[in-house]
């Protein structure tokens, strides 16, 4: 029971702070739709999504698979931001990274203290563990190129017209074409998050020297 409280509470904190990275960058560049709407707010009621904030997640934990999520998106009006495409790019693109770092910081505070080596107890160990590894999978999977994904956003800003006229007409049925992919090839997909994460964590073992 405590290890799923536990990872509930990593979920919904770095759930959050996707998001609100997501409103920041549109508010910086120009875009007060996520502001006017509440959504620059580190309360959860304001972002969680109880399926994929909380439901999902937990699910793939129980299995012991790779876990991801998400949360309600943030509203952002890409007209009124600055340099459009590629404004809309970085609004996307702030998500993951902030998931990245906050894998990177959880790790650097793991590494540096011995907590991630159990110099803390088994309860300590896990929760860094998990704050890491939850945080790498919530930054891979958004980074899938399929609408409404984070990806697909980097993706739509770097295409010719061809390939972006196919992301706005699959935008509404992105969802379930990502659920879908993953009911179809969860296997493969799974063996692609695990592979993504370890090259991670060996690069950040690389940085410390470990």
């Amino acid at each position: 029971m405590i290890e799923i409280l536990l990872v509930l509470v990593i979920i919904i904190g770095s759930v959050i702070l996707h998001e609100l990275s997501h409103g920041l960058v549109a508010y910086w560049l120009g875009d007060r739709t996520a502001k006017d709407a509440g959504r620059l707010s580190l309360n959860p009621i304001k972002h969680i999504d109880p399926y994929m904030s909380i439901l999902v997640p937990v699910i793939l934990f129980l299995l012991k698979a790779p876990v991801f999520g998400g949360a309600k998106p943030v509203p952002v009006n890409h007209s009124n931001l600055k340099w459009r495409e590629w404004g809309m790019a970085l609004v996307a693109i702030a998500g993951p990274l902030t998931n990245f770092l906050l894998a990177f910081i959880f790790f650097l505070i793991g590494h540096f203290s011995g907590l991630l080596y159990g110099s803390g107890g088994e309860v300590a160990e896990f929760f860094i563990s998990e704050a890491i590894l939850i945080n790498l999978g919530f930054m891979i999977f958004n980074l899938i190129p399929i609408p409404p994904l984070d990806g697909s956003r980097v993706l739509y800003a770097i295409s010719p017209d061809g390939v972006r006229n196919v992301l706005a007409g699959i935008e509404q049925y992105g969802v379930f074409l990502v659920y879908i992919l993953i009911l179809l090839f969860g296997e493969v997909f799974s063996h692609l998050m695990v592979n993504g994460m370890q090259g991670i964590l060996d690069f950040f073992y690389l940085i410390v020297g470990h």
